[in-house]
């Protein structure tokens, strides 16, 4: 563990040292700048506090509520935030390379595990609701199924992102298709599970008239559904950012998407930003009981019917 964490930091170090720029060289033309735009800092400090404090209210969101679905998202924020802060160093050291793989490692790699964490809020909501029948798959497995093709398609982009600097065009096509691959891969995944999420609700408000109300006389805070449109929200949004994904680099690193820096915020982050900050207020453990240790509405009422009550005097 030791060695992995000295590893980490001689990387960082590395990819954080002053690497010269041609300043003479409008950055569209530097073939050595990656990213061909020197980000701005401005964008950068406003994603960067918006991320922090999202970051800050779930870490004490997940304090006071519990929630272990959420932690992932948590971890990922940090890191993202993270990518934000090695954004910096490439706006004075555009051309280096070990900076910009640093960078694009968290930017982009970090959303997965928000991805992970739509996955778990669904299938913890779905045994909450007791339902199974409006389901392909039993609610437990719904995290499970995903998760694994949400780490299949990480590994994916992972492998393909390491050839993204190559000198060698033969390297560099490669590693754009990999990482496409693993891009689509991850989009196709994902819009299974927003159909499925859809259908879903869908069928609970049909089937389910008794249930669907249940909770319309308590306050916002109470009521399931209020959770279940934040998760639809919040998918919509990782939506968006997956499909600007595949587009963009279906371009190619040196694309219009690629190499304009206002469609990065545009559609990449302000969709994930969005993702992650509408469980601010719709934290999950606020509306399923007992979410560490799942259990469904039913029997949440029945074991209070069956606890003894106080004996009036």
């Amino acid at each position: 563990m030791l060695r992995g964490l000295s590893m980490l930091c001689f990387t960082l170090l590395w990819a954080v040292s002053p690497t010269a720029a041609d300043s003479g060289v409008d950055p569209k033309d530097d073939v050595r700048n990656p990213l061909r735009y020197i980000p701005s800092n401005t964008l950068t400090v406003i994603a960067l506090i918006v991320v922090l404090l999202v970051g800050v209210s779930q870490g004490y969101l997940f304090w006071r509520y519990k929630g272990k679905c959420m932690l992932p998202m948590l971890i990922g924020i940090w890191t993202y935030a993270l990518g934000f802060v090695v954004r910096f160093v490439l706006h004075s050291n555009p051309d280096s390379i070990g900076t910009y793989i640093v960078e694009q490692l968290f930017i982009v790699l970090s959303p997965c595990a928000f991805i992970a964490t739509e996955y778990m809020i669904f299938g913890r909501l779905a045994s909450y609701l007791d339902g199974d029948q409006y389901l392909p798959i039993s609610p437990r497995k719904i995290a499970r199924t995903f998760v694994i093709s949400d780490v299949i398609t990480f590994s994916v982009q992972g492998g393909g992102s390491g050839f993204t600097t190559s000198q060698s065009q033969s390297l560099l096509k490669l590693g754009q298709d990999i990482f496409l691959a693993g891009l689509i891969l991850q989009l196709i995944s994902f819009s299974v599970f927003v159909a499925m999420y859809v259908r879903f609700l869908l069928l609970v408000r049909k089937s389910e008239p008794l249930l669907w109300h249940d909770d319309q006389n308590k306050p916002w805070y109470k009521d399931w559904r209020c959770l279940a449109y934040a998760i639809l929200i919040s998918s919509i949004g990782v939506f968006v950012r997956c499909m600007y994904r595949v587009i963009e680099l279906s371009q190619g690193f040196t694309g219009h998407l690629t190499t304009t820096e206002s469609y990065f915020y545009a559609l990449d982050t302000l969709p994930l930003c969005i993702a992650i900050a509408m469980y601010v207020p719709f934290w999950p453990g606020r509306f399923i009981t007992h979410i560490d240790n799942p259990m469904s509405r039913k029997m949440l009422v029945e074991g209070y019917r069956m606890a003894p009550q106080p004996r009036s005097v």
